[in-house]
């Protein structure tokens, strides 16, 4: 058989790159996401675009947005990298029956996760699942676990930490303290009970930063879990920031509401996590495929950003 011309059949590094850039719509995230450089990110779609003799970004002040040929080629890319990552997993595992130990985050695992696991079983039916909660890091020998979903940063020693999705903040209370507690400015929330959540007690500092006000941590009531921070702000305790695609059921509820129309990308994202010595155990492995095709999924569908208006923070 005829050897194909090498331009034709570009690097996965290249593909890769190029696919997650098309997603995300900037090289910084898609850096943050592959664990990469910019700039490595960056040559990567350079070489891509140099062997295909085909601009595939127009690059813009507000990020980087696909030609008409790089949207093109992007729907391909998208769905021959998930082809590859599929028969690599099914390669590595062909035996699939096994024991996963899962750490899940409380409110994503109840409420993004659960609804999507039974399409998980349903594919991978020799797997037993054990579900363990857990928040921030962990040793993962000692507590006997196979992977977790993270959020915060691709910063997990020891570990494999695959990108699955940004989230976007917006400060919400309820209608009655709204109503008690009217904000007419982003500064009026500084007088304002403000709520914490335990393990990011940096979120109101850089909201407020976005806006261009310089605030200092104050003692503030901070709780562990979203679904607890959620029903403060249902009581009439204050306003907290919450992740969008999580609090969606109490916002069309109506038992929240937004105290102030200004929704930021948080600086935590979710991740997909695995020890680096069981990174290419079966059950894993096959889970972390699964939920990566199912947050691409996310993303294509809108649902991570239908927001109306997602704000960049001031450098």
């Amino acid at each position: 058989m005829a050897a194909l011309p090498r331009q034709l059949v570009p690097s996965t590094s290249a593909l890769t790159a190029f696919d997650a850039v098309a997603k995300l719509g900037s090289f910084s995230a898609a850096a943050q996401g592959l664990n990469l450089t910019q700039g490595a990110v960056s040559r990567q779609v350079a070489l891509l675009e140099g062997q295909l003799g085909v601009r595939l970004f127009e690059r813009t002040n507000k990020g980087v947005v696909l030609t008409a040929k790089g949207e093109h080629y992007a729907a391909g890319v998208s769905d021959i990298i998930n082809r590859i990552r599929t028969l690599s997993l099914e390669t590595m595992a062909s035996d699939a029956k096994g024991l996963l130990k899962l750490a899940i985050l409380p409110t994503f695992g109840t409420r993004w996760l659960m609804p999507r696991m039974p399409d998980f079983i349903r594919r991978n039916p020799g797997i037993t699942i054990n579900f363990a909660t857990r928040i921030g890091q962990f040793d993962f020998r000692s507590a006997s676990i196979d992977a977790a979903i993270h959020v915060g940063r691709p910063d997990w020693p020891a570990a494999d930490c695959q990108f699955l999705m940004h989230e976007t903040v917006v400060p919400v209370c309820s209608p009655a303290f709204r109503q008690q507690h009217p904000v007419r400015g982003p500064r009026d929330l500084l007088s304002a009970p403000l709520i914490d959540m335990a393990s990011r007690p940096g979120a109101w500092q850089h909201w407020f930063a976005s806006l261009g006000i310089p605030v200092s941590h104050r003692q503030r009531m901070s709780f562990e879990q979203f679904s607890s921070v959620a029903q403060a702000c249902i009581e009439g305790l204050g306003v907290a920031l919450m992740p969008t695609f999580l609090i969606a059921a109490e916002m069309e509820a109506g038992q929240l509401v937004e105290a102030y129309d200004w929704r930021i990308q948080s600086p935590s994202s979710y991740y997909v996590v695995r020890p680096l010595d069981r990174v290419d155990y079966g059950p894993a492995a096959r889970f972390a495929v699964w939920i990566l095709d199912q947050a691409a999924q996310f993303h294509r569908s809108g649902e991570v950003s239908k927001d109306p208006a997602v704000h960049t923070p001031h450098r």
